[in-house]
Order: structure tokens, then sequence, then C-alpha cells
């Protein structure tokens, strides 16, 4: 017999700014227990040691994490130049360094080669699966293993700071499945000097901002209080991306039945994505074709 998975049927958004020094998996099931949600997880993983926003969606919410992932996001991170780590951050054991410091201008020229559509191998230290297993699990066991280089979509990365020869400040705006730790190896070794993050904060995700977010022991304090559930966004944020179109109550229960419905989208095209509302709440996502929504996740609302 299944169990049954204990909680509110609450859905939602919650922003959290994460600190540093805890898991993102551990900052959801602090912000569940917080609001006995009994369903919830988040856009995009921060590594144990970054901070920034990292957007938990709750119940019916969950179905909207994948719009919020594959958004544009913002990062500022701080490079520790001449200094190289099997972790590719400042968790790691050094493995090289170098006395090589390049200057600002060769920095900012450095960073040309890193803007747009660049492919980027993930560390050695990270969750993609290799042969079915975690890369960070077999890295632990000593392997060094071969990673295939993936595509990522680079918006802007930019010089901020240059605090003192080792260091040196940015700021990047990229696609889904970067890797920060990525980019300050790569550009380490580009420069001739190596490099690791130092710093790193997620600024932005999608429609999610970190001066937004609240602090765990604010969360922690308003545990399982009105004032809580308050602070929650609702799901249609996290459609923030997607284009809305209007339908009416007899096409939402078409929709919620996971039938087409017909929707009013003047400035859609056959074939797009968006998301059907009525009175302003979320029915359904999906594909619009000649008038109609065919929906391929639908909402149910309490």
């Amino acid at each position: 017999m299944a169990r049954t998975r204990k909680g509110r049927d609450i859905s939602g958004w919650l922003v959290v700014d994460k600190p540093a020094g805890i898991t993102s998996t551990a900052v959801v099931g602090k912000v569940r227990w917080a609001l006995d949600a009994k369903k919830a997880g988040h856009a995009g993983t921060l590594d144990p040691d970054a901070t920034g926003v990292l957007a938990v969606a709750l119940g019916e919410a969950t179905k909207t994490v994948p719009f919020v992932t594959d958004a544009l996001k913002a990062y500022r991170f701080t490079v520790r130049l001449g200094q190289a780590t099997d972790t590719d951050d400042a968790e790691g054991r050094v493995i090289g360094t170098s006395d090589a410091r390049p200057s600002d201008a060769e920095i900012k020229e450095a960073l040309h080669a890193f803007v747009g559509e660049i492919a980027q191998v993930p560390p050695q230290y990270s969750a993609v699966k290799i042969d079915g297993e975690r890369a960070y699990a077999r890295a632990r066991d000593g392997e060094v293993m071969e990673i295939a280089a993936r595509p990522l979509w680079v918006e802007e990365l930019v010089m901020t700071d240059r605090p003192d020869s080792d260091h040196v400040t940015l700021e990047m705006t990229c696609g889904k499945g970067g890797y920060v730790r990525s980019i300050a190896r790569d550009l380490g070794e580009a420069l001739g000097c190596l490099g690791h993050v130092r710093e790193l904060r997620r600024l932005w995700s999608g429609p999610f901002d970190a001066e937004d977010g609240m602090a765990l022991d604010e969360i922690e304090r308003l545990a399982r209080t009105p004032d809580l559930d308050a602070r929650l966004l609702p799901l249609e944020t996290g459609l923030a991306e997607l284009p809305e179109a209007r339908c009416t109550a007899e096409a939402a229960t078409r929709l919620r039945n996971g039938n087409p419905g017909m929707v009013i989208a003047p400035d859609l095209e056959f074939g797009d994505e968006c998301w059907a509302a009525l009175d302003g709440r979320a029915v359904a996502v999906g594909t619009y074709r000649g008038g109609e929504l065919h929906p391929s996740r639908v909402f149910r609302h309490r």
C-alpha cells in the first residue's frame, strides 16, 4: 500500500535568499516543513557554498519549474587567479598553481570568447551522470573522467571589479545548464594563470530576484504561521516567460480534463507554447493550434 504524503495542499512560490553552507535540497526541506506543504521542489540547484536566489515551488507550482529553469539567470562571482582546484571552487584541493597574473585589459579581452553559444565541460565534481552514476561520486573515488562538452548560451559576461591581482569579480547572464565553476576554470586556462571560483551568488533567476528572497532564519521564525503563507507568490509567477491566453469557463473544464480548449490569443502563432488563464488563474500549459490550446500540463486549484 502506497504511503500518503503528509502536509497541506498548498501551492505557490517562496523565494529564498540561500545562505552559504547548506544544500539546495536541505533548503527545500526547511521550506516544506515551515509551510507544512505536501509537495515542494526548487528551480535550479545552487552549490552548497553559493548564495542567492533559490526559488522553491510548492504544490501545483512544481509543474511550472521547467519554465523557470529554462529562463535566463544571472550570477556574480569572484575568481581566484593563480590556482586550480579539483572541484573548480575554494572547497577543493589545489592541483596547480601559477605566478602569472593577467592585466585588466587581458581579462576583458579573454571574456569575449565566453559570450554567445559556447561549449562547456562540466566540473569533475558535478551532478552530471556518467554511465548512470553521478560524476561527483566517481570523482570522490579518485577517478578522473572524460566529460563531454555541453552547449551553453551566455548572454553577457563582464568584469565588475578587480579587488587585487589575485582576484577578479565577474557578472554573467546565461541560460540553462551553465556551470560558473567551469567558466572560472576555463578562463584561468585561457589567461594562462589557472583559476577557480572563490565566491558565487545568484542574483536572479527568471522572474525571481535575490533581493526579494527570504532569509532562512526568517522562514524558521514565521514557520507554520499565516504570515509565512502571505509571503507566497502565486504559481502563475513561474509562467512569466510564457505568453498568456484567456479562456472561458467551458474551455477551462475541457482543458483541466486534458482536452483541447478554445482560447483567445491574438498575438500567438500556430505551434507556440503558452498558458491559458481563467480570471487570471492558470488552467493549463500547452501548444496553441488554430484557436485551441492543446494541454501538456493542467493545474488543479483548491
